[in-house]
């Protein structure tokens, strides 16, 4: 009898997949991939959310209570049907396949990080005989027979991989694609018709180390999720792993200090390709170089692209940042490898205006201008606010910062207390929990007594920094809300008062 991974990558429609978690950015693409695709789909979620709703119009049955029951009515329902096919042949076998009501083995149950061992539809699945997995035994079997362009890395994993996407779909490529983020105009995935598939490679819960890329992409190195990582070393042997894989072509950035140390610590003769945004003091060429002409305030710069010495192409970025320079250089990559000149990349990162959460302008009211960003590692709060600092130069930028997770703030506090210069005013909510519990070992205070930034204050709730907001804030102000949690939601009342 063939296996779950041997049926999954042949596309046997009969096999049905249940998501545990069904809503969250990890599963909800790989639902809309298994619908295009065919297969039957089901899948629970605490709550529904934007996710859940479209899932469930194209197709999928979603449970927005997670019980064991889920699991039972999906086989009894199972074998009733097949029961009354086999009646309407006039075989006797119909009550006794009714009865049973199981079919384990058309069944495959895929979980969360999130999802506990004790989770009861993951008990009572194993219950039954199903196969429970994650998603580093489900995706390798899913795209087994596809060109796998995995995108790793600390930060820009989501925007790299939709810089990716949109070149290839705008040269004419219809490539499939998993990201962990909405990209307007496109969503969040699509099964795709060509041989490529672009995924979004999440090293949290070691996720990337199941898959077999054709093309690996190295966006930075940099120690994150203590809770799954609980060293900086443990952190970097994770990669390691990854890139030892040998894929056909590893492509990373010079100027990162964590993806150099892996270069070159990785003993192979298989191909790797790096990118640079060049500085004038820096000795090492990329084999693709950027050089950046700065444009006035509010004007898109102009950046010259060159390989072994030769001007190749120029780009002019339509988001702002060196961060997300580089991130565009990574597609640049990519997309040649794949076939599309630099020209026709050019064409479309020139009109790339980011994705849901990164760098968001959410609008503007009473003069201020409110954007959201993921930011929640310390260098990636860096990063966006010095974007914000140089596109708007003459502005006041206020920073109003959601701690995610307890275990990331304990371990990474220090660096997160540095992270404001260059903001004007900070405001630093209550840590956003996620998966955790609280010890009592950190907490939001401590992040605020550590900063040396002259103005930053504690604001516990969404409220208190959305109440404080609109009391100070004025025309021509800048809010950004920085966090992977709920923050964006500042943003938003806070534009719904000022319109007001």
């Amino acid at each position: 009898m063939s296996t779950w991974q041997d049926r999954l990558a042949e596309q046997d429609k009969t096999l049905h997949v249940h998501l545990i978690g069904i809503g969250g950015a990890g599963l909800s693409p790989i639902a809309k991939v298994l619908l295009e695709l065919g297969f039957s789909v089901s899948g629970s979620d605490r709550q529904s959310n934007a996710n859940t709703k479209l899932l469930a119009e194209l197709g999928a049955t979603i449970f927005t209570q997670q019980v064991a029951e889920n699991i039972n009515n999906l086989l009894a329902q199972s074998g009733l049907e097949q029961a009354n096919n086999i009646a309407q042949s006039g075989l006797e076998q119909a009550n006794n396949i009714a009865q049973s009501g199981l079919e384990q083995a058309n069944y495959i149950v895929l979980y969360s990080s999130a999802i506990a061992a004790d989770h009861p539809e993951r008990l009572a699945a194993v219950a039954h005989g199903i196969s429970v997995v994650k998603r580093d035994e489900f995706l390798p079997a899913l795209l087994s027979k596809r060109k796998l362009i995995a995108v790793a890395g600390t930060h820009g994993k989501s925007t790299t991989t939709s810089m990716i996407v949109k070149v290839l779909l705008e040269a004419g490529i219809d490539t499939g694609y998993i990201i962990g983020t909405t990209l307007p105009g496109y969503g969040n995935a699509s099964a795709g018709s060509s041989s490529y598939f672009v995924l979004e490679a999440d090293e949290y819960d070691h996720m990337f180390l199941g898959l077999q890329p054709t093309v690996s992409v190295i966006t930075n190195v940099e120690w994150d999720h203590p809770d799954c990582f609980p060293t900086a070393q443990s952190f970097e042997d994770a990669f390691h792993q990854f890139a030892a894989k040998e894929a056909a072509l590893t492509i990373s950035c010079l100027d990162d200090a964590g993806a150099e140390k892996l270069r070159t610590s990785i003993d192979s003769n298989a191909p790797w390709f790096t990118y640079s945004v060049q500085q004038p003091d820096q000795e090492k060429a990329a084999d693709l170089t950027a050089r950046v002409e700065r444009a006035a305030p509010g004007e898109k710069t102009s950046t010259v692209l060159t390989i072994a010495g030769q001007q190749v192409g120029v780009l002019q970025l339509g988001v702002p940042g060196d961060h997300n320079l580089r991130n565009a250089l990574a597609a640049i990559s990519v997309s040649q490898w794949c076939g599309v000149s630099i020209a026709q990349a050019c064409r479309s990162l020139r009109t790339f205006n980011g994705t849901a959460r990164r760098f968001e302008t959410k609008g503007e009211a009473a003069g201020v201008i409110v954007i959201d960003d993921y930011a929640h590692h310390p260098t990636e709060v860096r990063a966006t606010l010095d974007a914000a600092r140089n596109h708007y130069p003459t502005r006041r930028i206020w920073a109003v910062f959601q701690p995610h997770t307890f275990s990331r703030t304990k371990q990474l506090q220090a660096a997160m207390s540095a992270s404001f210069s260059d903001a004007d005013q900070v405001l630093v909510t209550d840590i956003f929990a996620a998966r955790e519990e609280d010890l009592g070992e950190v907490s939001a205070e401590d992040i605020v007594r550590q900063s040396s930034h002259q103005s930053i204050r504690h604001t516990p709730t969404l409220a208190d920094a959305t109440a404080i907001l609109r009391n100070e804030v004025a025309e021509n102000d800048v809010v950004i809300t920085l966090g992977a949690g709920d923050s964006y939601r500042i943003g938003e009342m806070l534009l719904d008062e000022l319109r007001r």
